[in-house]
């Protein structure tokens, strides 16, 4: 050093955002790995010449349960992070029985850890909540599931080209780490409040829309199911190039939705993305069982999955914002895709243990996709029309101040505002509370609904995304041509 003394090395701190990805990232990383129809796991069933197909359900089917059920029980950040502690050092413990030849031990620790693991990954919500504004949160979710998957990626190759023992160890080293971070995860008691004045307005709408999502995502993710029981046995013999090419083309797609320009329109993307399910399923059926062959198939497949994950996620991230409970809401949208995980699963088991009488099940499974073709568009399509103001306010958020305020006046023009309800407008806009509106503008709740009530009457309307529609349709048309 020039001046003789020692520098002092500043610790490295991260931000709430960045230290709940890093933990939910390891943990997820010994979860895909080992627990939840893992490369770990299956590589120590090959070991001991067992069928794990009975614990994989149970498995499958434990974690379902806890995500379906973690919001009754964690209602608050303090109760999340507690979860998150107890859990890993349980799993950790759980692990070191499959050091051990297999017995009851195996199928009790996969039922056990699973439930737990499904409502760790619910639990996160809060985090995912509290951690960045919702319009952000497409882009938290992506860098969890690019380093999840990456870490995965490190853990398969371990299990494979090293030993499954040494798989399960670093997964093992994963939950340690993940642990000592969670010591440093904010506890909060103030996530738990009651619930957002949106939510009072129209629980019958929310109720709607998470309905129709979860039927969307179980459709899609039943080619998943498929895929594990039909796809990826026929290229079993590859496992060096399953090892770790199997995540990559997830993680690019997940790459590329994240730095997607706000104003380009998805909906083209989760069409592609649709059709390239379909010509993963076609090119299995017609293409060989080779290197070349897998690399097309898997490329297909999992880059639509890293399409359609990244899209329900950051559906089930806005939707945060409409209960008290957001465990309740990410944990009923991801069981979703869990269950048409094991409904796709089933399918392809019961057809490949048929006997001979049943149609090959490669044909099948196109079939389930050409259905899913044909009912994915109007699904997708109703889930759209009610998710339209999320997606609109995300990109209303993004313009200038002085955009916003010339196409807030413009509406009030055109739809003869007054003064008053145009900043109860503008305050709707930039998504808003009612109780948040009334303190801005100093009036009453009530008074508040009374200007919305005459908002909507002047526009003939009945929703905020409707008159965020009007604000910003005809421009966005516009740029469309």
């Amino acid at each position: 050093m020039a001046d003789g003394h020692p520098q002092k090395t500043l610790p490295i701190k991260l931000d709430e955002r960045s230290l709940s990805v890093v933990v939910h990232s390891l943990f997820s990383s010994w979860m895909l790995a080992f627990l939840f129809e893992g490369q770990i796991f299956y590589s120590l069933a090959d070991a001991y010449k067992i069928d794990p197909a009975v614990m994989v359900f149970c498995g499958v089917a434990a974690i379902f349960a806890g995500l379906l059920l973690c919001g009754l029980f964690i209602k608050t950040k303090k109760a999340a992070k507690q979860l998150f502690l107890c859990s890993y050092l349980f799993f950790i413990a759980v692990s070191v029985i499959f050091f051990f030849p297999p017995s009851v031990f195996w199928t009790a620790g996969i039922i056990a850890g699973s439930f737990l693991a499904g409502g760790c990954v619910a639990a996160w919500a809060f985090y995912l909540k509290s951690g960045t504004p919702k319009n952000e949160r497409i882009k938290m979710v992506a860098d969890l599931l690019i380093l999840s998957n990456v870490l995965m990626i490190l853990l398969n190759m371990a299990a494979v080209h090293l030993s499954p023992q040494i798989g399960l160890a670093l997964a093992m080293f994963m939950l340690l780490c993940a642990f000592a971070f969670a010591l440093k995860l904010p506890a909060d008691r103030g996530t738990s409040s009651s619930a957002p004045s949106e939510q009072k307005e129209n629980p019958v709408g929310i109720a709607r829309l998470l309905v129709f999502l979860c039927l969307f995502i179980v459709i899609i993710t039943i080619d998943s199911g498929l895929m594990y029981q039909v796809v990826n046995p026929a290229f079993k013999h590859l496992k060096g190039l399953t090892s770790w090419y199997w995540a990559l083309p997830y993680i690019a797609a997940l790459f590329i939705m994240r730095n997607l320009p706000r104003r380009m329109n998805g909906t083209y993307i989760l069409y592609v993305a649709i059709a390239m399910i379909g010509l993963s399923f076609i090119g299995f059926m017609s293409l060989g069982r080779g290197a070349v062959s897998y690399l097309a198939v898997n490329t297909l497949m999992l880059g639509a999955c890293g399409v359609y994950d990244l899209f329900w996620w950051s559906i089930l991230g806005e939707m945060l914002e409409l209960h008290k409970s957001p465990a309740k809401i990410l944990g009923i949208g991801l069981s979703a895709n869990v269950l048409g995980v094991l409904l796709g699963g089933l399918i392809g088991k019961a057809v490949t243990s048929a006997n001979s009488h049943v149609p090959d099940p490669t044909l099948l499974a196109l079939v389930v996709v050409c259905v899913t073709l044909i009912l994915l568009p109007p699904l997708h399509k109703h889930l759209s029309s009610l998710l339209k103001g999320h997606a609109y306010l995300s990109e209303f958020s993004v313009l200038s101040a002085q955009e916003q305020t010339n196409r807030i006046d413009r509406a009030s023009r055109f739809g003869n505002l007054s003064e008053r309800e145009s900043q109860v407008a503008s305050l709707l806009l930039q998504g808003k509370t009612y109780r948040t509106i009334a303190g801005e503008l100093y009036i009453s709740e009530n008074t508040v609904k009374y200007y919305v009530k005459n908002i909507y009457s002047k526009f003939n309307i009945q929703s905020r995304a409707e008159l965020i529609d009007i604000v910003l349709k005809k421009e966005d048309a516009a740029i469309s041509k």
